[in-house]
């Protein structure tokens, strides 16, 4: 890694979470066995990505898969709550996740043919820009300098268990905030809500809801940016009103009537896609723009989210 990107990730993060973020990611880098949420971690075995391929072609059913992939919707969700400030009333989220630029070319190319078509106030990027979960990541930063060209508004993002914090310096050269246990206030006149982001919870584990909390007053609205839903208890209990999320691809690979064969999460699986809710706690998990190990989808279409929320 070059002395400048780690100069940037000290002035950017501290020296002592950039050095704990870096030092863990070298200990874990391609473990395919233990660490994490999961005990095993199929991103990280390559082995699998060529059996899958090769068992679909066999089965005719690979290019089926593949040509989903680039079907990409827009899906709406409209969310009341009682603790929304009125000047949030009509207030829209853009959610995009799991992009996975480098390897879900198709996928990003009618992305950025639907982002002309919606109108929104704040885009949210919950992780997974990265097609491999180690190595090279400039493909990966090209790959998303072309979509943020294409982006309007603030942006805020996350990382995901694919990614690597050598990447936050690139990306937020671009333009993209990147709220690594932190957060940022979004004001309306004398209203404002606030927008959290934790760092990995799945595989790195480095995530701090308090540290990320720290600034807020539990009375004020609050949205949390994370990965995975997976920590949707934590996040509940610590007074989040909504969570948005994604890392499941809602199964990438349904049975019909969209049944994931796995979420690769420890969670109820009525959380793998689409709007839930915890306690008072709103969420939504995203089933992801790209694709992950193999580029094919069945039964679950690739999603972008307009949420708007709304005073209950």
């Amino acid at each position: 890694m070059s002395k400048d990107i780690t100069e940037n990730l000290e002035k950017r993060l501290g020296r002592l979470y950039a050095k704990q973020r870096l030092g863990i990611e070298d200990d874990l880098e391609a473990r395919i066995f233990g660490q994490g949420i999961n005990f095993f971690h199929i991103e990280n075995w390559y082995s699998s990505h060529s059996f899958i391929k090769n068992t679909l072609k066999l089965m005719g059913l690979y290019w089926r898969g593949r040509n989903n992939t680039m079907r990409v919707q827009t899906r709406l969700n409209h969310i009341e709550s009682e603790g929304l400030p009125s000047a949030f009333d009509g207030f829209t989220i853009l959610h995009i996740s799991d992009m996975h630029v480098d390897m879900s070319q198709g996928a990003m190319h009618r992305l950025i043919e639907l982002l002309h078509e919606i109108d929104y106030d704040i885009c949210v990027l919950t992780g997974d820009y990265r097609g491999n979960t180690f190595g090279p990541f400039e493909d990966t930063l090209e790959g998303m300098a072309s979509v943020k060209a294409h982006l309007k508004g603030p942006v805020y993002g996350v990382l995901g268990n694919h990614d690597t914090i050598r990447m936050v310096p690139g990306l937020e050269e671009m333009g993209i905030l990147m709220l690594l246990n932190e957060s940022v206030p979004i004001e309306r006149g004398n209203e404002r809500i606030h927008v959290v982001g934790i760092d990995d919870a799945h595989y790195y584990r480095v995530d701090n809801i308090e540290k990320a909390a720290s600034d807020i007053d539990h009375n004020e609205f609050s949205i949390l940016l994370s990965h995975t839903p997976e920590i949707y208890r934590q996040a509940a209990h610590a007074d989040f009103n909504l969570l948005l999320g994604g890392h499941t691809h809602g199964g990438q690979i349904c049975l019909p009537g969209k049944i994931p064969l796995t979420l690769d999460s420890v969670l109820p699986r009525h959380m793998g896609s689409g709007a839930w809710q915890y306690h008072n706690m709103i969420g939504y998990t995203s089933a992801g723009v790209g694709s992950s190990i193999v580029s094919v989808r069945f039964n679950c279409l690739p999603e972008i989210t307009l949420h708007t929320l709304h005073c209950a």
